[in-house]
């Protein structure tokens, strides 16, 4: 059993990306050919997994943003964990609204579905992270991080 384990994890860390890609494009096509509306609860549950992540990482010692920067950065300052506990809070905040819109958008029409969760969703996510990296880079410009 073990080693059925281990050849698992040997496969997946060599061909996850093709087989999450792949599992993607089935459910696009599956969704596109047979109008099956289920389908329409996925954007709902990766969503919703993300911000159970961030939400979940604020009742620990260290929020998960503190986990990445202390994989990059090594030990954090005082001021950088206030920071990144903030972050986190503003971070929740933004993947609930993105999860209540990727559930408002299941009962509106195909056409608003498809735009919102396979377009705008990702410009959000996208804008959002953009923003936070300017002010996470001005602030340690000023060495106020």
């Amino acid at each position: 059993m073990k080693r059925i384990k281990e050849g698992l994890k040997k496969l997946f860390k060599r061909f996850g990306f093709i087989f999450s890609t792949l599992f993607t494009i089935a459910i696009i096509l599956i969704f596109h050919f047979t109008r099956l509306n289920a389908l329409k609860i996925y954007p709902v549950a990766v969503n919703f997994c993300f911000f159970l992540t961030f939400f979940s990482s604020i009742f620990q010692e260290e929020t998960i943003i503190q986990k990445f920067a202390k994989m990059s950065d090594g030990v954090l300052s005082e001021p950088v964990k206030i920071y990144t506990r903030k972050l986190t809070y503003i971070w929740c905040i933004f993947l609930f609204i993105q999860l209540l819109l990727s559930i408002i958008t299941c009962f509106m029409a195909d056409k608003i579905w498809m735009l919102y969760n396979g377009f705008l969703s990702y410009l959000f996510l996208g804008c959002f992270f953009a923003i936070e990296y300017t002010i996470r880079v001005t602030l340690r410009l000023k060495n106020k991080l």
